[in-house]
């Protein structure tokens, strides 16, 4: 036997030891969204399912871009889209000029 098969055969009791002793971790709910934690300003809708909102999550204030989904009857955000700190704001902002004149070259 090659010294992997005899090393992994080790770690598998050493595990089954420890799962005896441990009780497995538990998961924790993702909060509602009335929750304090998340305030959010809708600013624009820029389509049908995409809106910029600023928001305040943990403590902390992010510009979001995203696209939302219904789904029993509710608006959720889906997976797709940025949040942006004040900072990244501030500098993609600061750049504006630069994007509206690389948009009109390529126009």
């Amino acid at each position: 036997m090659s010294w992997r098969g005899k090393r992994k055969d080790e770690e598998v009791r050493a595990s089954d030891d420890e799962s005896e002793t441990h009780a497995p971790a538990k998961k924790l709910a993702k909060p509602s969204e009335s929750s304090d934690e998340s305030d959010d300003i809708v600013v624009c809708n820029i389509s049908k399912n995409r809106r910029v909102s600023v928001r305040n999550w943990n403590g902390k204030i992010w510009i979001d871009i995203r696209e939302f989904y219904v789904k029993d009857g509710k608006t959720l955000p889906g997976k797709k889209g940025i949040s942006l700190s004040v900072d990244q704001w501030n500098t993609l902002r600061n750049h504006a000029e630069g994007i509206d004149k690389a948009l009109a070259d390529l126009s």
